[in-house]
């Protein structure tokens, strides 16, 4: 069974689990309604990408009865 020579102190403990911390998220505000997003990601609120809208959102579409 592998048994550690000597004790590893706090100090070189920490400097090995420095890169470990969680990083805060980096929201963006939505140019068409405001709200925030993640960068370089289509908003979830009104689907738009870079002022444009890329995705129609359920409730924008009217579907009628005879199509479905």
């Amino acid at each position: 069974m592998a048994v550690p020579k000597s004790k590893i102190t706090r100090s070189r403990r920490n400097n090995r689990r420095s890169h470990d911390a969680l990083v805060a998220g980096n929201p963006n505000e939505c140019p068409n309604c405001g709200e925030l997003k993640r960068p370089h990601h289509v908003c979830s609120s009104c689907g738009h990408y870079a002022e444009r809208e890329v995705v129609a959102l359920a409730a924008d579409i009217d579907l009628d009865d005879d199509a479905a």
